[in-house]
């Protein structure tokens, strides 16, 4: 999708293009790397540490599709002068696939199209999402927009975060309860938070045990927030009324993995991003990242 999602022809007549479509680990990167001065990398798909970077002798600028790459070691980069840009998202995709694995999940809509194409009817029931109450773990630049769609579903909308406050809350309608409550509260609970050493099992056994066992989990967030154990042990024993997810601790999610085979999930393979508009700014913004980057211009550095 990279070459079709901009207007390639002016680094095409600075740079040779390939386009690497499988997925490399450290090993396979750096030798299907090592040549490459410019690197662009889709997410965090592929990571970075100071050992690849350590290979790669004539890399010298990597773009990241997004603003923010934890896969990338940014001092590793840096002391080895590469210089790390990033490329601008946009749009409501994250917020509108949120909404979509609720209304999936709960209305058992993997289950019933499984169904129908073995020749069976219906045989599911589940609640609608008008009258639930949301819990949004995280109520900044993706909780937001997923607070403000779902009160359009006329959902009651709770949120925490540590930095939260009741003037942000109300401009997304939603209430700022404390943690416990969150959790012992919502219906549906959402995750949308950043990565970090403080926010790595955040939702654990203590917090999963707090939920209704008629509850259901949303991570579209980052895999590691949801102990991973912890939300199985609680699909398994039934204590949890389901779980969809689109991140996990280890992904492409491993053959075999004891998710793929759990009760009550809704399994996606981190499409939060993924929409032909959000792929088109983003390259568009690699393009010209790039360009600007071999006239020797300043570009768009990545976040730390």
């Amino acid at each position: 999708m990279a070459l079709s999602s901009a207007d390639w022809s002016a680094v095409a007549q600075r740079f040779e293009l390939d386009v690497v479509h499988e997925h490399l680990e450290t090993d396979a990167a750096a030798e299907r790397l090592a040549h490459s001065a410019v690197v662009v990398a889709m997410r965090e798909r592929t990571t970075f540490p100071a050992e690849l970077f350590e290979r790669l002798p004539e890399l010298r600028l990597l773009v990241t599709t997004g603003m923010k790459n934890a896969a990338i070691d940014l001092d590793a980069a840096a002391a080895r002068g590469i210089a790390v840009s990033g490329a601008r998202g946009g749009g409501n995709s994250v917020a509108e696939l949120t909404i979509g694995m609720m209304i999936a999940l709960t209305r058992h809509f993997a289950e019933e199209d499984a169904a129908i194409r073995a020749g069976r009817w219906q045989h599911t029931i589940g609640p609608g999402l008008q009258g639930l109450t949301l819990g949004v773990l995280g109520l900044g630049r993706l909780g937001g927009p997923v607070a403000d769609l779902a009160n359009a579903f006329g959902m009651r909308v709770i949120a925490w975060d540590r930095s939260i406050t009741s003037e942000r809350a109300a401009r997304h309608g939603a209430t700022v309860v404390d943690r416990d409550a969150l959790f012992a509260e919502s219906d549906v609970l959402t995750v949308h938070m950043p990565l970090s050493e403080s926010s790595r099992g955040l939702v654990g056994v203590r917090e999963l045990g707090l939920m209704k066992p008629t509850a259901y989990l949303v991570n579209t967030s980052r895999g590691p927030i949801v102990d991973e154990a912890a939300l199985l042990d609680a699909l398994t024993a039934g204590r949890l009324a389901g779980a969809a997810l689109d991140v996990y601790d280890v992904e492409p999610l491993p053959a075999g993995h004891p998710l793929r085979s759990a009760p009550n999930t809704l399994l996606l393979p981190h499409l939060g991003y993924v929409t032909t508009d959000q792929y088109a700014r983003f390259y568009a913004d690699v393009v010209e990242d790039i360009l600007a980057w071999d006239d020797g211009a300043p570009v768009r550095l990545l976040e730390a």
